[in-house]
């Protein structure tokens, strides 16, 4: 039997932790039992608070399935007693716990009332209902931003809410289901097993089938409540940006959430995204998405697999970390449909070790051209180049295509030079954002619509693991996967920044692609992932990745260039090898230029001297590559040495470097195998093709 991991939270009349799941085990009875125990009046603090906000017609509340500001303005501008009524509420309610707090710091017991205001928040955010509980979870599992009195309370938010009267509850189900709940469930828990902001879930086993399962039920009243506080936010935004002068349309960023946020209110529509990305997500190593039933969910009603285990934040399971960071990237950059609320309540670690995703209600839709967008702003922005940074910030909306390029080109590298500095992995998501601040506010940036919901599935993993790992960078562990997408992906887009980013004025870089090859052998699900592994250091650990790598249809791309570079390389091996011999052969001839070398062959030479070491398994430190993506071209002033020549020679012919490459040959996939054996030709005719087009180029001009 497994426990649905978003209502994993204590059930409020279970006073003690340790008592929970054997309280919970107990509570799955015969349905014809509960009428008395669902008949209980009690009124959680929301209703008792807020009910008013609930009394529109059949009609009204019909038109308030779908976000449109423009319906809930009219539907209000009918109720000027209620919004009247909502905002003297939110304005009293908040004005005096700030009043309260401003007196605790000139009574100077600010420290002492400290977690007692925090609790008063909470109760306060609560009373005012599903919007500002909403707001609030979003803001709850950042530990480095969030004192801790607060975040304790806050965190209490993303399952902890008083429930709403289980009667209410089952009539709600046989009215949404049609049938009688005997007919649909042969037990069903007396009492909600624990309560959220839009809804809460009980405990049930299907009738047909037997399966166990969580059965969610939405509060009354909550579409009315959110779309009134969606008005007011939408007002204040506007004073805000007018007042503030700001670029960005805060209210479209509230039309956002609020559509995400109606979304999230049909459970039908909650159903389907759940199958979406079952099918999506679900087969990826270690990761569990439930099951839903569709059939037996409405808009009010979901019913889905029963899923058991505890909180991702609780375990302090990093590894698992590590398969959200893999997880989201499928998400956001892969396939481009990914989770908007992923706060603690809806990741689970289940007992045999899987990380569950929970909640489907608020998702996002990341298109095609801004998810390349953002991985070449990852690119640029590691391998420091900040030009082509700023253009990134147009394609993805964040500046507008006005702005003086050079100007935030000096603006970015002042704040992005440090950051980056000590490599990617150290590179903080949250340090990020807050540095830029100031530069966005100077330049008018813009915060697009989609912007605030990736950012936030991004930052809340991140503080999830910073919560027991506090160096955790979430950047750092999504760059090997970026790495690896812009090396293996077919977008004709992608394909460019590669080229672009491994080429300067016709000079290939490979330090770029050291770093790119290094950091995408790092994107691993094994959980040696987050284990000190000796093998990592392992030569032939590493031959056989990148051969892996490169010999597969995916990494077609780089294996074309790897082999143009090398044929380029052994072409310039043949020109230094002849001066070489012709120097020593004819001494006295030693002033006639048989072969003279270009900067170019120079060039060309050192570069195949550094792809022998990376193809034997020698892999640089982040600082010998300028910290991950550095990019130092060679310098083409700087005349070859003798001793090179001979030095990429010995490499070239030595037994010891070639045989932990014919070593993993055998371990090799068949496919593999057989397109290592077309290389030499391939070669070949590269280099032959290089040779003849020199000799001819020499003759004749």
């Amino acid at each position: 039997m497994l426990l649905h991991p978003s209502f994993l939270a204590i059930n409020p009349l279970t006073p003690n932790r340790s008592k929970i799941f054997l309280h919970r085990h107990r509570t799955i009875v015969p349905r014809r039992t509960l009428r008395c125990a669902a008949g209980n009046g009690d009124v959680d603090a929301f209703t008792k608070r807020s009910g008013y906000l609930f009394k529109l017609t059949a009609f009204e509340a019909d038109s308030l399935t779908d976000y449109n500001v423009s319906k809930i303005a009219a539907i209000y501008r009918r109720k000027p007693l209620v919004l009247f009524r909502r905002l003297f509420q939110i304005g009293t309610t908040f004005g005096k716990w700030f009043a309260l707090r401003y007196l605790d710091r000139v009574t100077e017991k600010a420290d002492l009332m400290f977690e007692v205001r925090a609790a008063e928040l909470r109760q306060i955010l609560v009373e005012l209902g599903p919007a500002y509980i909403k707001v609030a979870q979003a803001i709850s599992s950042r530990p480095d931003l969030i004192p801790p009195s607060y975040l304790d309370e806050l965190s209490l938010l993303q399952d902890q809410i008083s429930p709403f009267s289980t009667e209410v509850a089952f009539n709600t189900i046989e009215k949404e289901l049609g049938l009688p709940l005997d007919d649909i469930f042969s037990e069903i828990s007396p009492e909600p097993i624990a309560a959220a902001s839009l809804g809460q879930v009980y405990q049930a086993r299907l009738r047909r089938g037997g399966e166990v399962v969580a059965v969610k039920v939405q509060r009354p009243g909550v579409q009315a409540v959110i779309s009134l506080d969606i008005l007011i936010l939408r007002f204040l935004a506007g004073l805000l940006r007018r007042a503030g002068k700001l670029n960005t349309d805060l209210q479209a960023v509230v039309d956002e959430w609020a559509s995400s946020l109606f979304r999230e209110m049909d459970y039908m529509k909650e159903a389907n995204n759940g199958l979406k990305f079952r099918q999506l997500y679900g087969a990826l190593p270690d990761v569990f998405v439930p099951k839903m039933y569709v059939e037996h969910s409405t808009r009010k009603v979901l019913v889905m697999e029963w899923v058991e285990g505890r909180k991702l934040s609780e375990v302090k399971d990093l590894y698992l970390v590590e398969v959200g960071v893999y997880c989201s990237f499928n998400q956001l950059l892969e396939y481009g449909f990914y989770h908007a609320d992923p706060h603690p309540g809806n990741l689970l670690r289940t007992y045999d070790g899987k990380l569950a995703y929970l909640d489907f209600g608020m998702m996002g839709e990341f298109k095609q051209e801004l998810r390349d967008g953002f991985i070449e702003a990852c690119l640029h922005l590691v391998n420091r180049d900040f030009d082509a940074l700023s253009k990134d910030f147009v394609t993805l909306g964040l500046l507008p295509p006005t702005a003086d390029s050079d100007a935030v080109t000096k603006a970015l590298t002042g704040v992005f030079q440090d950051a980056v500095a000590k490599g990617v992995r150290n590179i903080s998501f949250g340090d990020l954002l807050g540095n830029l601040g100031t530069t966005m506010y100077k330049f008018k940036f813009q915060i697009p619509s989609y912007f605030s919901l990736v950012i936030r599935s991004l930052a809340v993993l991140e503080g999830i693991a910073i919560s027991f790992d506090p160096d955790y960078k979430v950047l750092g562990s999504t760059y090997p996967w970026i790495a690896r997408k812009v090396l293996t992906d077919s977008s004709p887009k992608l394909k460019a920044s590669l080229q672009t980013l491994l080429y300067k004025d016709g000079v290939f870089r490979i330090d770029r692609l050291e770093s790119l090859l290094t950091e995408s052998l790092r994107a691993k699900t094994e959980k040696a992932l987050v284990r000190k592994q000796a093998e990592e250091t392992d030569s032939r650990v590493v031959i056989k990745q990148v051969l892996s790598f490169t010999l597969t249809e995916k990494g077609s791309f780089v294996r074309d260039m790897l082999l143009q570079e090398i044929a380029k390389g052994l072409d310039a091996l043949g020109l230094a090898t002849l001066n070489s011999i012709t120097s020593t052969a004819i001494p006295f001839m030693s002033f006639i230029p048989v072969s003279s070398m270009t900067d170019e062959d120079t060039t060309n030479l050192r570069t195949l001297s550094r792809l022998l070491l990376l193809l034997s398994g020698y892999q640089q430190t982040e600082n010998s590559v300028g910290g991950l993506g550095g990019g130092v071209s060679p310098d083409k002033n700087q005349k070859l040495c003798p001793e090179e020549a001979s030095s990429v020679f010995n490499q070239l012919a030595s037994v010891q470097e070639i045989l932990p490459i014919l070593s993993v040959i055998s371990e090799l996939p068949p496919e593999s195998q057989q397109q290592l054996l077309g290389l030499p030709a391939d070669l070949a005719g590269r280099l032959s093709s290089r040779v003849a087009a020199r000799t001819i180029r020499r003759m004749f001009l």
